[in-house]
């Protein structure tokens, strides 16, 4: 391979390859490897390095023959002739010192499969897209007013071929997955990081190539069908993606071109001391604009309908899990990033401008406000928040005793302070069930009937609460083993019934929740709930409303949360009519004891909770029952003795 220069500028010289020109949120058209007439033009950003050249499979890795021209930006760039797809290749970079380094590319489209460290070029625009329908559905979409159930997955351990060490490719992946969640009626899949990643057992979450698709399982273009046959099978796709910090690795951002390029050198604001891994100087200019391309990238090339943002807490605070000497104050003297806000706004803003009909999701575990509020009203912009707060109080009500759940009812309750301030998710994600947590079911109180009716119990409050669904993948079988990331999903719990029970549940919760809006469409706003009883400590029962804005549509919700049963348990309705027993998780089809209502019950004219009308259920033990509401037809006698009126009164002579 020989070096050749050009003097024609990166925005141009990058056109080939991509049909626009690049800004600042789209550095991948122009840094990175990118295939021109007769090979490869590689650009880097590297403002303090004394020398740069391409190392590569093509000249026997051997610095100095590929050389790189710089720039005033501090991008150097130019020319290869005879690199093909599957080439590998680093940066050598001589520091100012005189010290040689070898570097991984941090716009790399492919990455050498672990333990190799190399970049691979790769041509990612010549893919044949398929998903056109989904695509302009997805742009006249408000998620808000949608119905969003999530399955959180870790590619690498959902399902292995045979059950063996290795990974299915993503192609195979997406045959599998898209069979599994049509069955089980998910709306979205979210991946756990699939950005290029050296260690296994970071899950993904510690990043080395925020452009590449992991090599685990396949090809940039592999990737691209995977999210294609998602498309066309009506199933969104959401990343994982991690700003908040990124790994010492050699090969990777860390000292890039011999200085603290992407991390800030003071360590009091460059290095997390939980999980030793550098953090990015969002205030440099170069550092936001390659992290916003990086997020535009995933929904630009790749077709992704949501990013879901890791640690935003860790983002937002200077002394994030720091002692007090351990931090350095923003200009003001807070403890507020001023530099992170600033990025995570432009994340948004760009994201949901250039493309419609996508979300943004932020893992943010303080009471930070206006996470999921508009950048313009003082919000960070994103589209939801994951409430963490809900699921910390369920789970801590879950592992209580039933006989002590009378006095804690107020960790249910509680949310009702402030369930409508964001626009939430509901999420048991793949953080409650490591780290000895043990698994969902294992954390339920009581002895084996009582975890698996529990389950059903957290499951039916889930998909029955205000706020957008999630569930991490084993947890909807009823896995007894914390997840392991070098495994696989015990799928042999199927064969047993109560562990197909629980499966049999999420599916029903799915579809039902699906097919009312009064579960989606109002579930951000404080009068699409309403609480009927929150207060009964003695029978430990809560009773809501879920309705839709109009009230045209209503369900009511009844939770028992001890094994107790209670027969004609009065309700009070707000309408007259029949209510539908549309949903028991109390059901033996689910492994319950197969208590219920014969279907449903018809309101009576007796007071109860402030309301003229009520009801008598039979309330199943540890369970959720939710009845649709059908309001009884206008009498008629009220029509004809107007109609009669009307007679009468043309018969009256005018005086």
């Amino acid at each position: 391979m020989t070096a050749a220069n050009d003097s024609k500028p990166l925005s141009q010289k990058m056109l080939s390859t991509f049909d626009q020109p690049a800004d600042r949120t789209t550095l991948y058209r122009f840094l990175g490897a990118h295939f021109v007439e007769g090979g490869v033009r590689f650009a880097v950003w590297a403002p303090n390095a004394k020398e740069v050249s391409v190392i590569s499979d093509g000249n026997g890795w051997t610095p100095g023959r590929d050389w790189l021209e710089s720039s005033d930006t501090g991008v150097w760039s130019g020319f290869v002739a005879g690199a093909t797809p599957g080439t590998r290749y680093k940066y050598a970079i001589k520091t100012q010192e005189g010290h040689l380094i070898e570097k991984a590319d941090p716009a790399a489209f492919y990455g050498e499969l672990r333990p190799g460290t190399a970049s691979v070029v790769w041509s990612i625009r010549d893919f044949q897209w398929r998903d056109q329908e989904w695509m302009q559905k997805r742009d006249q979409t408000n998620w808000l007013e949608a119905p969003v159930s999530v399955y959180e997955v870790h590619p690498g351990s959902w399902k292995r071929p045979g059950g063996g060490r290795t990974f299915q490719n993503y192609r195979q992946l997406a045959h599998l997955l898209v069979e599994y969640l049509t069955e089980m009626g998910y709306t979205h899949v979210q991946l756990m990081p699939i950005t290029e990643h050296p260690f296994d057992g970071s899950w993904g979450y510690q990043t080395t190539g925020y452009f590449a698709p992991t090599s685990r399982f396949g090809t940039p273009h592999d990737f691209q069908y995977f999210v294609d046959y998602m498309h066309r099978h009506n199933i969104g796709v959401i990343l994982d993606w991690v700003p908040g910090h990124f790994p010492t690795d050699a090969h990777g951002l860390a000292n890039f071109d011999g200085t603290h390029l992407y991390e800030h050198a003071d360590p009091r604001l460059g290095f997390h001391p939980d999980w030793n891994t550098l953090i990015f100087n969002y205030g440099r200019r170069e550092v936001s604009e390659f992290l916003l391309s990086s997020a535009r990238f995933w929904c630009d090339v790749y077709h992704v309908d949501g990013i879901r943002v890791d640690a935003v807490a860790s983002m937002l605070y200077l002394d994030y899990s720091r002692d007090s000497d351990q931090w350095v104050p923003n200009q003001f003297g807070g403890r507020e990033n001023l530099q992170a806000i600033d990025f995570l706004r432009d994340f948004n803003k760009v994201l949901h401008a250039d493309f419609p009909g996508i979300m943004t999701i932020a893992e943010e575990s303080t009471a930070w406000p206006g996470v999921s509020r508009p950048v313009y009203t003082g919000g960070l912009g994103f589209t939801m928040k994951w409430d963490m707060g809900w699921m910390n109080d369920t789970l801590r009500f879950m592992r209580r005793d039933p006989i002590h759940r009378c006095w804690h009812l107020n960790d249910l309750t509680f949310r009702g302070v402030y369930a409508f301030t964001e626009n939430f998710m509901l999420p048991l994600s793949h953080d409650e069930v490591v780290h000895g947590k043990g698994s969902l079911i294992d954390q339920m109180a009581g002895d084996e009937w009582q975890k698996f009716a529990n389950l059903r119990l957290l499951f039916g409050l889930q998909f029955t609460t205000s706020g957008k669904k999630l569930q991490f993948m084993g947890s909807e079988i009823a896995q007894w083993n914390e997840w392991k990331h070098d495994g696989e999903i015990d799928w042999v719990l199927r064969t047993f019934p109560a562990h197909e029970g629980i499966r049999r549940l999420v599916c029903d919760l799915n579809r039902l929740y699906v097919a009312h809006e009064c579960l989606y469409k109002s579930e951000t706003q404080s009068d699409g709930f309403q609480w009927i009883v929150g207060d009964d400590n003695t029978n430990c029962v809560l009773v809501f409303i879920r309705q839709t804005l109009d009230k045209s549509q209503k369900m009511i919700v009844v939770a028992n949360l001890t094994p107790a049963p209670h027969s004609n348990y009065r309700v009070g309705v707000p309408e007259p009519g029949m209510y539908k027993e549309v949903l028991n998780t109390d059901g033996d089809w689910y492994g319950g004891s197969g208590m219920g209502n014969l279907g449903g019950v018809k309101s009576l004219k007796v007071p109860s909770h402030g309301y003229e009308q009520s009801v008598e259920v039979n309330v199943p033990p540890l369970s959720v029952t939710v009845f649709l509401c059908t309001p009884m037809p206008e009498a008629p006698v009220a029509k004809t003795v107007t109609a009669k009126a009307t007679v009468v009164a043309k018969k009256i002579p005018k005086s």
